[in-house]
């Protein structure tokens, strides 16, 4: 896999913010960001660049330019920076899943870019805690502070994700549990950030709870506790006490998986959710009409 950690390495960087009246954090002084599109826009977490007033970027060889903040998303906590002069763009994979192999490349603890290599533990995770919006990848690849932002790759050095965050109790250094932001909602959000300045997530106009409650038996899913009259739940027929199974070919066992299964589209849109009503399985359709 060397050949293709070091080509996708021409795509990682190290990302250099300077926050005003604040000195270096010193256990994570630097962060990390990923080359897409034609070369001149830089994927990152939003944690990274903060609040800072300047953002320099320094490649794989060490050259350092200066970048402009583009937008960014605090939702699903990533970034968009827009360079002057292109780097190589990294290339793209398809999804992922436990097992597969894969390689974190990043800037941990400001040492300069480093890859880790491990497996997929799990897909679709949400609900974790990070973010509002969370589509994770988890694995077991070593990932510490300074890679926020950095690439999760294929073993031919494809993306398959932004690394996002640790799963840590009581240090914030890696156990095993590391989550990269997938490629598909990435992408949704990198292009929504360079087209738009903004990411314009869909809302059913629902409540969730997870299904069947503690101690008690019955399908898995996510009932219906809360609706907004008019939302796009009611438009469709939803109803309270119906329990969400599926949405989009994805299983939904919390209001968070619905998020995630949700953040992947963008309007106009047409979703199809399955449900359990008075032990009858449903098929509906959720239409989000263009804003």
């Amino acid at each position: 896999m060397s050949d293709a950690i070091e080509r996708a390495r021409q795509s990682v960087v190290s990302v250099l913010p300077v926050w005003p009246g604040r000195p270096p954090d010193p256990d994570e002084p630097e962060g990390s960001g990923v080359v897409l599109d034609d070369g001149r826009y830089v994927l990152t977490a939003a944690h990274v660049v903060g609040p800072a007033d300047e953002i320099g970027v320094r490649d794989h060889e060490g050259t350092i330019q200066s970048a402009g903040l583009v937008a960014f998303d605090r939702a699903s906590d990533l970034a968009l920076l827009r360079l002057a002069e292109p780097l190589r763009a990294i290339e793209l994979a398809g999804e992922v899943a436990p097992g597969d192999e894969v390689c974190a490349i990043g800037n941990a603890f400001g040492l300069g870019l480093s890859a880790t290599c491990g497996t997929v533990s799990a897909v679709h995770r949400a609900g974790i805690g990070f973010n509002q919006v969370e589509d994770f990848i988890q694995t077991d690849a070593a990932i510490n502070p300074g890679a926020s932002g950095g690439a999760l790759v294929d073993p031919d050095g494809a993306l398959v994700g932004v690394i996002s965050a640790i799963f840590t109790k009581q240090s914030d250094a890696n156990i095993g549990m590391n989550f990269a932001v997938t490629l598909p909602l990435a992408l949704r959000v990198f292009e929504d950030l360079r087209d738009d300045g903004r990411v314009a997530w869909l809302d059913p106009g629902l409540r969730l709870m997870p299904h069947p409650p503690p101690k008690q038996i019955g399908p898995a899913g996510a009932r219906i506790v809360g609706v907004v009259e008019g939302g796009v739940g009611v438009e469709a027929g939803l109803q309270r006490d119906d329990i969400l199974t599926r949405a989009g070919g994805r299983a939904i066992r919390r209001e968070a998986d619905l998020v995630a299964a949700l953040a992947r589209h963008r309007a106009p849109a047409s979703i199809e959710v399955e449900l359990i009503r008075n032990a009858e399985t449903l098929t509906i359709a959720l239409e989000f009409p263009t804003p």
